[in-house]
């Protein structure tokens, strides 16, 4: 007599029934799976209520989590069946596979986790030369039609498809076939330690015990080797200590498009065919019909009727036993989604993969940092969901600003469970919009973080001021800070603040002065919303933009590249935004970067770009006369000027993300100006601009282009418009008629003013 083997596809429902079956009729004094040893000590999680699939058990590295790896398990997993087998059956039930200790030690340079955490993105799949010897293109056609397609009722020989496998698995052995480069070393030792577990067990059980592992290792295991040989293959291994638990897992990254490498295409349509006893295809095309009802697509029960005949009759065609996911996907483009694509690529998305996320039980071990989260989740309502989805945020409230902050605090920590992005609904200060999805890899970032403290805020607090003692550059600590303020990490702030005030002290680069000028006026912004005391981040703002003003005359005109122009225009915009929200508390700050604007707005050393940039940014401000702004604009479109450096002004002044166009709409003049000076561009120079001019006028609104084209059409004295000599348009009198304008002054004040009354 000899121990039952039951060698298995990972994740293949048709497997899990199948094992299932072999066990009841076997009925073993202990079970043996594929698997860490270090998990022995959490299946008994399996049993409790609050465990459900898909979960995997995660190994890592106590000293550096983040060298980790995960052993996964769906419900329709054979080696999930397994353990709630045993379980249900009162027998032992261990993992047999090469111990996590020597697994992580032998991964630290690989990439990616694949069967038993072994790295599959070099392997060869033998399911898939099966397939083709069968003559099948499709490793996952070949399977559905050999294994998941036997039958959903009784097995009636459950060792039948096992024997099969194996000896398929046994002469591709012993043909040599290619595992992967190093896969096959590899493999030896894990088969070896496995022989040493099935010995254990031998003595301990006889032969009266059952292994459920992979059909690739059926063969070795099977195979006679002396323990001498085996124990030299394990001599020597390298070792880490390891920490394990049970992490929820989704079955989105259980499918290979997620770099799982021994995943599967289809998780969604796999659980479907293991849950659904009988009328799998009928169960399916509803489940569609249900979820393009919810998309408000038109779809009645006679549509699922004729998706299950075409579905049945393509299977007959082909020659297979029962309609396939491919059948069925098929049968639902042509009968229920009009042949289109998008509706299917969301029934792809949403079943065929799924967004289903598992759940392990509050005693799961578990790092501080963890169980800190978990009760500021469940206070917060905010649940971890597969599924992506957005949370809009209103920081006046007290939930909303705690569920802010904690997201906040998360991303300082290399969390992104949240992504800010923007909103929708409102631009204020006041909304915050958050993108989230819980992926099975962030345990593993809560596991890293552990080492900053045991809760969310300890944690952040002593990672912000680390990161303040190790930053480089101005701009670092700048972002930082303003992430301080975003988390409400205020013990943080200090640190912070002395990292900034010394590395601003001795940063001379105006450049990096530029760019971190705007993060600390964000963040003073953020101080007040919050509540958050940023004084003194005031302080180092004015210090800041004071040497800007200082500074920047002088670099406009070192003779500057276009990419180098174009750089400092983008830290001129966003100065100018810095200090129209620090001007509050200065006034003379707005007058002192006004003077810096003018001076870069006529000097003629100064790329065209940037004066153009400057002296827009005055004309808005009310700070430049109509009639400076035509001087300056013809002094740069002069006949005399580098068409090139006049290009620049006209991007500078009038660029499409500026609303110049609009500008240019209103004011025929300026538009006169530059209509002048693009007629007289020789036409050499011309094809040097063009690209320019066309990256400028070629991001206006089509309308505003449209409306230019006319009136460039026109001309002079033109029929309909503004004309360039001034003279009233027709339909419009000559001057602006007061009494009139007047009289919509109520309703433009009811507008603007936030309780929508009339007052001001």
């Amino acid at each position: 007599m000899s121990p039952l083997l039951l060698g298995v596809r990972h994740h293949g429902p048709g497997s899990a029934r199948a094992v299932r079956a072999a066990l009841d009729a076997a009925g073993p004094a202990a079970v043996l799976i594929e698997g860490p040893p270090e998990g022995d000590a959490l299946l008994a999680l399996a049993a409790d209520p609050g465990m459900r699939p898909p979960v995997a058990l995660l190994a890592h590295a106590a000293d550096d989590p983040a060298r980790a790896a995960f052993w996964p398990l769906a419900a329709f997993s054979p080696e999930w069946t397994a353990i709630r087998w045993a379980q249900e059956a009162g027998v032992p039930v261990r993992f047999m596979d090469l111990p996590a200790a020597h697994t992580l030690a032998h991964r630290e340079d690989d990439d990616e986790e694949g069967e038993g955490g072994q790295p599959d993105s070099v392997r060869v799949d033998p399911l898939a030369v099966l397939a083709g010897a069968a003559g099948y293109d499709d490793p996952e056609r070949w399977w559905e039609d050999v294994v998941e397609h036997r039958g959903t009722g009784a097995v009636p020989d459950p060792l039948a498809a096992f024997e099969v496998l194996g000896e398929a698995m046994g002469a591709l052995r012993e043909g040599g076939h290619p595992y992967g480069a190093g896969g096959r070393a590899r493999d030896l030792v894990r088969e070896a330690y496995m022989r040493q577990r099935m010995r254990a067990a031998r003595r301990e059980f006889g032969d009266a015990y059952a292994v459920v592992c992979g059909a690739w290792h059926v063969p070795a295991l099977r195979a006679k080797a002396t323990a001498a040989a085996d124990k030299a293959l394990l001599t020597g291994l390298p070792k880490v200590k390891v920490e394990t638990t049970w992490v929820p897992w989704t079955h989105r990254r259980l499918a290979r498009a997620g770099g799982y490498g021994a995943g599967i295409t289809s998780p969604g349509w796999y659980a479907h065919l293991f849950a659904a006893r009988d009328r799998p295809v009928e169960r399916w095309l509803t489940k569609v019909a249900g979820l393009l009802r919810e998309e408000d697509r038109q779809v009645s029960s006679a549509h699922v009727i004729e998706a299950v005949r075409l579905a049945e009759t393509l299977a007959a065609m082909r020659g297979r036993p029962l309609p396939g996911l491919t059948e069925t996907l098929e049968a639902v483009r042509a009968v229920m989604c009009d042949g289109s694509d998008v509706p299917l690529a969301l029934i792809e998305d949403r079943l065929v993969i799924g967004d289903v996320l598992g759940e392990v039980p509050d005693t799961a071990p578990a790092v501080p940092l963890q169980r800190d989260l978990t009760r500021r989740q469940r206070s917060l309502r905010l649940k971890a969901e597969a599924q992506e989805r957005e949370l809009e945020l209103d920081l006046r409230k007290e939930t909303d600003a705690a569920k802010s902050l904690l997201l906040h605090r998360l991303r300082l920590l290399g969390i992104d469970w949240g992504i800010p992005t923007a909103s929708r609904g409102s631009t204020g200060t006041f909304r915050e919009t958050w993108r989230l999805r819980w992926e099975p890899e962030l345990s593993v970032r809560v596991a890293e973080a552990g080492i900053w403290g045991t809760t969310v805020l300890a944690a952040a607090t002593a990672k912000a001021e680390a990161d303040a003692a190790g930053a480089a550059e101005l701009g670092e600590v700048t972002a930082l800070a303003e992430r301080c303020l975003l988390a409400g990490l205020s013990e943080a702030l200090p640190a912070v603040l002395r990292a900034l005030a010394d590395r601003a002290a001795l940063d001379t680069d105006v450049a990096r002065l530029a760019k971190a000028l705007p993060a600390l006026a964000r963040s003073l912004r953020y101080g007040d919303v919050r509540g958050t005391d940023a004084a003194a981040l005031g302080t180092v703002a004015a210090g800041l933009a004071e040497r800007i003003c200082v500074a920047l005359p002088p670099a406009c005109t070192t003779g500057l590249d276009a990419d180098a122009a174009a750089e400092l225009r983008g830290h001129v915009d966003g100065v100018h935004g810095a200090v129209g929200l620090l001007a509050d508390a200065d006034e003379g700050l707005r007058e002192r970067w006004s003077a810096v604007l003018r001076t870069l707005a006529g000097r003629e050393t100064v790329p065209g770009l940037i004066r153009g940039r400057a002296a827009r940014l005055l004309l808005d401000d009310g700070r430049l006369p109509a009639e400076e702004t035509a001087r300056l604009m013809g002094l740069a479109l002069s006949p005399a000027g580098d068409p090139a450096d006049a290009a620049g002004w006209i991007e500078g002044f009038a660029g499409g993300a500026s609303g110049g166009g609009t500008l240019l709409v209103h004011d025929e003049r300026l538009l006169g100006l530059i209509d002048g000076w693009l007629t007289g561009v020789p036409e050499r120079a011309f094809t040097d601009v063009l690209p320019l001019l066309r990256r400028t006028f070629g991001a206006y609104e089509p309308g505003v282009k449209r409306t230019l084209g006319e009136l460039v059409r026109r001309g002079p004295g033109g029929s309909a418009g503004p004309s360039r000599a001034g003279a009233g348009a027709a339909g419009f009198g000559a001057e602006l008629d007061e009494v009139r304008a007047d009289a919509v002054l109520d309703v433009v004040r009811m507008l603007l003013s936030p309780s929508g009354g009339t007052e001001g």
